[in-house]
């Protein structure tokens, strides 16, 4: 064997044992669990929950998922707040309701409301509901006699820039179906 077929051979074999080692690597990512809880009380902080039909696991507020297995750019969930507590489904337990924002690495900070519907085993999340882009929340409120959630926020004004502070009040009216599902109210 020459010196060229060689020194090609050992490049090769080196290409193909980083290739395997990315690949395992990436591959092999820990998938993030919600620590242990009480079930007679809800931690939004170490929940999951479902965007767009994609798992979020939060783990002490934060869930961070490669947006490509091995990239550096990354989608980003974080609880936000604004819990409110009230009967959303008639069961006469409260459930509790609260925001969290995603970053999925465009100019873009995205909020969302989900709701914690409380059984006899612990606490069932619905589906995260979009709320806006790079709005300014104020208030979150389940009114129980109407079974309904109000999501209070500040937008732009029509015809503003992204860039524009939100200004202009509004209430995002939702429900709960007997399903599980959140979904918005035309008021």
């Amino acid at each position: 064997m020459n010196k060229k077929t060689l020194i090609s051979f050992i490049v090769v074999i080196a290409v193909a044992i980083v290739a395997v080692f990315f690949f395992t690597r990436s591959s092999n990512e820990a998938v993030p669990t919600v620590p242990a809880q009480d079930l007679t009380v809800f931690d939004g902080k170490n929940t999951h929950f479902t965007i767009e039909g994609n798992e979020v696991v939060l783990v002490q507020g934060t869930s961070e998922v490669s947006i490509v297995p091995g990239s550096a750019s990354k989608v980003t969930t974080r609880y936000f707040g604004n819990e409110s507590k009230g009967d959303l489904n008639g069961d006469g337990m409260d459930d509790v309701a609260f925001l969290i924002t995603q970053d999925t690495g465009g100019s873009g900070l995205f909020y969302y409301v989900v709701v914690a519907l409380k059984t006899a085993d612990g606490y069932k999340t619905t589906n995260a509901f979009l709320v806006g882009d790079r709005i300014a929340p104020q208030t979150t409120e389940i009114h129980a006699d109407s079974k309904e959630l109000y999501v209070n926020f500040a937008e732009r004004k029509e015809g503003e820039p992204m860039t524009a502070r939100p200004s202009v009040g509004v209430t995002l009216f939702l429900k709960v179906t007997p399903e599980g599902v959140l979904e918005g109210l035309m008021k």
